[in-house]
């Protein structure tokens, strides 16, 4: 055998380096950080992670009375529930745009009512109606049943876009975390099921591939708020057994999927140190391999969701100004 018969695999090199601000503050975070151990330990997971995650109250919502709010219940796809945070811009007379967001959480935590400044700072700039989808939580619900919930949220908004005032060829969709996994496959779905036209779509540090090995994930093991062993947490009590094997939808991991034409144009965002870096890239690169259009952001020294976890810092006020402007693009096309 000679050297050229060697199969070479490249070498991972050491975790990326966190920016120093954000540094800084994720050692104030992580001792409010829950110990995602395992799938027996979600209930005390959800426990600990109320210390750090917004859940807001209708009054809340209302800024003032900026915007009018209601929660819709709306019928799932086996007659179950769906509940639907309805934030509409008061004053607002013609058909306006719609943000349809979907939550993190790693697919085992969180709500509808988990909804950032930033999303009604996007509905006030644009006069745009907020519209925050509540899925089914795993291992409770397993895959296909948090998907199934977004895909039928949608849906409900686009066929009755009338009486809620939206105009619905202006409908963007938005996640982050898992629910940045879950926009990605409510396009996918969207589209192979010939539904609801999307505008655009926000994958905001997206979690799309069960498989959990690519280099990112394999350097950011122990390391930040959602390492490689949360992920595998999430992504088992989503899919159980079934993590990682041949047989995972493109629905439950939208890595998965081998075409992604026909999409709408995507804004995708990630750190350069977290877990999902190097599959938000790959995404991209394969929404542009499938001739469609993408704009990809990787923020250097990023944690997950350090955006949202240390907001003031000057990496997190420059990722929220590019989702701004490309959004205006999108609007005012």
């Amino acid at each position: 055998m000679t050297d050229s018969d060697v199969a070479i695999t490249p070498q991972i090199g050491p975790p990326v380096p966190f920016d120093p601000e954000l540094a800084a503050a994720l050692e104030v975070i992580l001792p409010h950080m829950p110990n995602f151990t395992s799938v027996d330990a979600i209930p005390a997971i959800r426990a600990r992670a109320g210390e750090l995650m917004v859940s807001r109250s209708n009054e809340e919502l209302s800024r003032d009375g900026a915007f009018h709010v209601e929660e819709i219940l709306v019928p799932g796809v086996h007659g179950e529930q769906i509940s639907l945070m309805v934030c509409r811009p008061t004053g607002i007379q013609a058909p306006s745009a719609a943000i349809y967001y979907i939550h993190g959480g790693g697919m085992i935590i969180g709500s509808n009512r988990m909804i950032s400044d930033d999303m009604l700072d996007w509905a006030t700039e644009f006069d745009a109606t907020l519209i925050s989808v509540d899925y089914r939580l795993a291992p409770e619900t397993p895959h296909p049943g948090p998907m199934e919930d977004c895909y039928a949220g949608l849906v409900w908004v686009a066929d009755h876009a009338g009486e809620l005032g939206i105009d619905p060829a202006r409908i963007v969709i938005a996640g982050e975390s898992a629910g940045g996994g879950l926009a990605a496959a409510t396009a996918l779905l969207a589209r192979d099921r010939q539904g609801p036209a999307i505008a655009a779509q926000v994958l905001m540090c997206p979690m799309l591939d069960d498989r959990n090995d690519t280099p990112s994930a394999i350097q950011s093991e122990g390391r930040g708020v959602w390492h490689r062993h949360a992920n595998e947490t999430g992504w088992s009590a989503l899919l159980g057994a079934a993590r990682g094997g041949p047989d995972v939808s493109p629905y439950a991991a939208p890595a998965r999927a081998t075409d992604l034409s026909g999409l709408p144009p995507a804004l995708i965002d990630v750190g350069s140190a977290e877990t999902f870096r190097d599959e938000a890239v790959t995404y991209a690169s394969n929404i542009w391999r499938a001739g469609g259009q993408a704009e990809l952001h990787v923020f250097a020294g990023g944690f997950h969701r350090y955006d949202g976890l240390a907001p003031q810092t000057t990496v997190s006020r420059d990722t929220k100004d590019v989702r701004v402007r490309w959004l205006r693009r999108i609007m005012n096309s």
